[in-house]
């Protein structure tokens, strides 16, 4: 899921620079770029992060992915306010590059939840569930 979406994002992030260079200079640049960057680099963690959630249970892959996306908004809010104390930073340049490119992440995310891909994990069984599980067919066996 990471991998399909590092070609699109080195697109965008070329063509975010690239636009902020010709409506506001490089500083507007800069911001986009680092915007574009901050988008994807948070991505990758979300995608890693629910990696590593679907070994331990589905109840950790929920809590990481409504939590996450939290916790993604929260970095990309501060990223902004950190970044606003610089004098070369545009945070018009910054909010109109990481608005679009999120909401395109979303739409890729929904795209590959409707084709399926979530269908094809293997989580774990949870080992509490498969003990009372297993008490319960002996109970029921007796």
């Amino acid at each position: 899921m990471v991998r399909r979406a590092l070609m699109p994002a080195v697109v965008a992030f070329g063509l975010a620079v690239g636009l902020g260079w010709l409506v506001g200079g490089p500083g507007a640049a800069a911001s986009a770029g680092i915007g574009i960057g901050i988008v994807a680099l948070n991505f990758g963690a979300h995608g890693l992060s629910l990696a590593w959630a679907s070994t331990i249970s589905v109840g950790v892959v929920m809590a990481v992915a409504l939590g996450g996306f939290a916790i993604r908004l929260g970095v990309i809010v501060a990223a902004l306010f950190a970044l606003n104390t610089l004098s070369w930073f545009s945070p018009v340049a910054f909010g109109l590059a990481v608005i679009p490119a999120t909401l395109l992440l979303l739409g890729y995310e929904a795209r590959l939840a409707i084709d399926g891909l979530g269908g094809t994990l293997q989580i774990p069984a949870d080992t509490a569930a498969e003990r009372a599980g297993a008490a319960l067919v002996a109970r029921e066996a007796r």
